[in-house]
């Protein structure tokens, strides 16, 4: 199973124009409850992600001096340049998802595979079929601009709600493009 586990804006964006996630870190949210890390993690075999998420991780993590918080997940960053890997569990990989399906799919064993981010990342997957489900952590803040969510029209089954502290949760069942 493939999932797209994210928090967006109310106004459907993953970070804001200078990809600052400053609308997130500082929501409330209750570390056991509804549709926690900790649940999301105990189900994932296997990361993926794109270079601006990646970058974005390890630009933090440098700045607080702690060390890759994935280290015990085989993590796959998808990109086209070069980038710097800043641990043993990542690899880089380039082209589309379904070129690297039996990789990742190997790599996650009877686990999930957690599309980080970001949003495009999700859409490729989408459209290559390997997107089961999207949860959303929709934080009480808005934006006004930047990374999108979803950047392309999809159709999205509800399953599942929550309130976690400030976050209302939504997980979906990804249906199809819309046509």
């Amino acid at each position: 199973m493939y999932v797209y586990y994210t928090a967006s804006t109310l106004d459907g964006f993953l970070a804001d124009e200078n990809d600052s996630l400053a609308w997130l870190l500082t929501q409330p949210i209750d570390d056991d409850g509804p549709f926690n890390i900790d649940d999301l993690m105990s189900a994932t075999g296997a990361i993926v992600m794109g270079a601006t998420t990646y970058q974005w991780v390890v630009d933090h993590i440098a700045a607080s001096g702690d060390s890759w918080p994935y280290g015990d997940y085989p993590t796959f960053v998808f990109t086209h340049r070069d980038i710097d890997v800043v641990d043993p569990s990542v690899t880089v990989l380039s082209g589309r998802p379904a070129e690297h399906r039996a990789t990742l799919e190997a790599a996650a064993g009877e686990k999930s595979v957690w599309v980080v981010g970001g949003g495009d990342l999700a859409a490729q997957f989408a459209e290559a079929s390997m997107l089961d489900e999207m949860t959303v952590s929709y934080a009480p803040a808005t934006v006004g601009a930047g990374r999108p969510l979803f950047p392309r029209p999809f159709d999205f089954e509800l399953l599942e709600t929550a309130r976690n502290k400030a976050f209302l949760i939504g997980r979906y069942r990804v249906v199809g493009p819309r046509t």
